[in-house]
C-alpha cells in the first residue's frame, strides 16, 4: 500500500518538529478541521462533520494535556479553562449543528495561534525567556 506523499510530508513534519512547532501545528490542524466541519455542516454531511469536530477536539485535548501548571501558573490554568470551554462549544456545535459555535471556536483558536506564534518569534529573536516570565506549556518558549 502506498502512502500519499502529503501524508508522508505531514508525518515527517511532526516527527522532526520541536515542541514550539508542534503547538503551532496543533492549532493549525484544529483550525483546518473546523473549516472542514463547517463545510460539512452546511452540506449536511454529518459523518464528515462529526469526524472533523472529533479531530479538532482531540487536538484541543492534546493542547490541554501539554500545559505545564508548575511553570505556567495562572496562565496555564486559564488556558486549560479556555480549552475546556472550547471543547464544550464543539460538542454543542456538533449536537445542534451550530455554525456560529464553530466560528467562535475557530476565531478563538486563530487568536491563540497568532499569540503563540508571536511569543515563539520573540523568544527566538531574543534567544531566551526573560527570567521572570513563565511558560504555560511543558516547553521553554
Amino acid at each position: 500500500m502506498t502512502t500519499h506523499p502529503y501524508r508522508q510530508y505531514q508525518a515527517t513534519q511532526v516527527q522532526t518538529s520541536g515542541k514550539k512547532e508542534l503547538i503551532l501545528l496543533s492549532y493549525d490542524g484544529a483550525i483546518r478541521f473546523l473549516a472542514q466541519a463547517r463545510e460539512a455542516m452546511q452540506a449536511k454531511r454529518y459523518d464528515v462533520q462529526s469526524s472533523a469536530i472529533g479531530k479538532a477536539q482531540a487536538l484541543l485535548t492534546e493542547l490541554a494535556n501539554g500545559l505545564d501548571f508548575e511553570r505556567g501558573g495562572q496562565i496555564a490554568a486559564n488556558l486549560y479553562a479556555l480549552y475546556t470551554y472550547l471543547f464544550d462549544r464543539l460538542t454543542h456545535a456538533s449536537i445542534r449543528d451550530d455554525i456560529a459555535a464553530l466560528d467562535e471556536v475557530r476565531a478563538s483558536l486563530a487568536d491563540l495561534r497568532d499569540a503563540w506564534a508571536e511569543a515563539a518569534r520573540s523568544v527566538s529573536a531574543s534567544g531566551a525567556v526573560s527570567e521572570g516570565s513563565r511558560a504555560p506549556f511543558a516547553v521553554a518558549v
